[in-house]
């Protein structure tokens, strides 16, 4: 008895070093464009709250560093066992941050919920309700057949979150206290200055080796980049391309650079809509007329803007599909500048003379935004369209002029979604009654409602690539470019850049000191 005593306690002796080494430490700092506009992930459509929700909270299927679709607290991919319905088997031994088991109930109220957020539920319509099978499996229903059910679940809105804690209580409340299954908890948010987060050391997937996470909003390109060189932070997004050689040079700092599913572009009012994003008559402007927006995309050389302002690192898009997007049709080519037809045009829209406009646009959000809109505004000025830039602190941006529809006439705005799907494109955006939409073509409408039924794969691509020469010829916005997402990154930190923007702390970790 003593023998076997002796041993157990010496293999606890030897296991000690183990856990210690892998127990969290250390600290990482990160800094975004942009301070996110609510932490309450359901409600909202912007990578900012969705990079904080996500080392916060879990989905049911998420994409791993590929871009694969993987389970996460779904044991398996959800399974299409009838036309409208998907069955889903949960993970087990699962918990949230306060101690409340997820399962069956955790999934049908964390759906229900959200679809009722106004500024979350768009990407999830299609969702009818979800049934409780048994304790950990649910079956997901919908109005008709949704082929990219399982995509969308990618979507961090589509988090899961804890029934007894969240019941009746509203969207403020979940800002400030958010409970999830991810390997970080909510510590405290200091407006504007820093958000901050501490392991989860019983996640269910194993603990995170960062002990402590900072999120910081740095607007200022310039200012976040010497935060970098000075050690004062750890990750920067969106590193300026013309500073991208000091920090490729720096001895302290690297580079790293992804393709990104964003675009960039100029979006249009082509009909007024009201605060429940119900269309109320066409816009009263100078783009509610076609030929107009036709003229606007006519007047841009983006090429020049990408080399000008970006160094030349974005590359031209024809739509605001990129190659990595379900529905991209690689025949299709970007316009080219054309200042004469740009003017004729203008002229047979009954602004013979030119006309004055406005082009709203973040400060600090995406790169160098507000250089890329006053570029734009410049190369518009000369073929007539006289406009004016006005750059906004990107919550202001969205909370004052997006989401209540008083961004018109033109607004610059970019757009990724990890579903990598033309229809989480094209409906939040442009389908009557998206809270995102300033758009209206009832043929447009019909084109999408069809394309969310159809289940056959060769048939939804031919249907998409109908609806992007659609979108083309009524001019519904003018795309820019794909973004080349460029981040600067101190030495001390393992870490690798994703095309879909994503910031996982769990994906971090720190070099061992030399």
């Amino acid at each position: 008895m003593i023998v076997w005593r002796t041993l157990a306690a010496l293999a606890v002796t030897l296991l000690l070093p183990l856990a210690a080494a892998a127990a969290p430490a250390g600290k990482v700092v990160i800094a975004q464009g942009v301070d996110p506009t609510t932490l309450d992930v359901q409600n909202q459509q912007e990578t900012p709250a969705s990079n904080l929700g996500l080392n916060m909270f879990d989905t049911l299927i998420e994409r791993d560093q590929s871009a694969r679709i993987v389970p996460a607290l779904a044991a398996a991919v959800p399974r299409n066992v009838a036309p409208t319905v998907w069955e889903v088997k949960l993970r087990k031994g699962v918990k949230f941050h306060n101690g409340e088991d997820f399962d069956a109930e955790s999934v049908k109220f964390s759906i229900e919920r959200l679809l009722k957020q106004p500024r979350g539920s768009s990407p999830f319509r299609p969702i009818d309700r979800v049934e409780i099978v048994d304790p950990y499996t649910v079956r997901i229903h919908t109005k008709k057949p949704w082929p990219i059910l399982v995509n969308a679940l990618t979507f961090n809105q589509a988090s899961m979150y804890p029934p007894k804690a969240y019941k009746d209580k509203d969207t403020a409340y979940v800002s400030k206290n958010p409970i999830g299954t991810g390997p970080y908890k909510f510590v405290r948010w200091s407006k504007d200055e820093e958000i901050v987060l501490e392991a989860n050391t019983g996640y269910w997937r194993g603990a995170p080796k960062i002990q402590t996470v900072v999120f910081k909003p740095i607007p200022d390109d310039a200012v976040r980049v010497a935060a970098l060189q000075n050690g004062e932070i750890d990750v920067a997004v969106n590193i300026p391309p013309h500073l991208a050689g000091i920090i490729a040079k720096h001895p302290k700092i690297f580079l790293s650079t992804a393709p990104s599913i964003r675009t960039i572009q100029l979006m249009f009012y082509t009909h007024q809509f009201d605060t429940k994003n119900k269309v109320v008559g066409p816009y009263q402007g100078p783009t509610a007329d076609k030929r107009v927006r036709q003229a606007i995309t006519y007047a841009l050389d983006v090429d020049e803007i990408v080399k000008g302002v970006l160094d030349g690192k974005a590359m031209r898009v024809a739509t605001m599909l990129t190659s990595l997007h379900f529905g991209f049709d690689p025949a299709l080519k970007p316009v080219t500048q054309d200042v004469a037809r740009a003017k004729k045009l203008l002229a047979e829209a009954g602004y013979p003379n030119g006309l004055d406009m406005i082009l709203n646009t973040p400060q600090g959000r995406y790169v160098r935004d507000k250089e890329v809109a006053e570029a734009a505004a410049g190369q518009l000025t000369k073929a007539g369209i006289r406009t004016t830039v006005r750059a906004h602190e990107f919550v202001a941006y969205l909370n004052n002029y997006v989401y209540v529809h008083k961004a018109g006439p033109v607004w610059l705005i970019g757009w990724g979604t990890p579903t990598l799907d033309a229809e989480t494109v094209y409906v939040p955006l442009f389908r009557s009654s998206s809270i995102l939409a300033n758009y209206h073509n009832p043929d447009f409408d019909r084109m999408a409602d069809e394309a969310q039924t159809i289940m056959d794969e060769k048939k939804r691509l031919e249907q998409y690539h109908r609806i992007n020469k659609l979108w083309i010829e009524d001019a519904a916005a003018v795309p820019l470019y794909q973004q080349l997402d460029l981040y600067g990154v101190n030495r001390r930190l393992n870490w690798k850049a994703r095309s879909d923007e994503r910031l996982k702390a769990y994906d971090m970790s720190l070099r061992e000191s030399k």
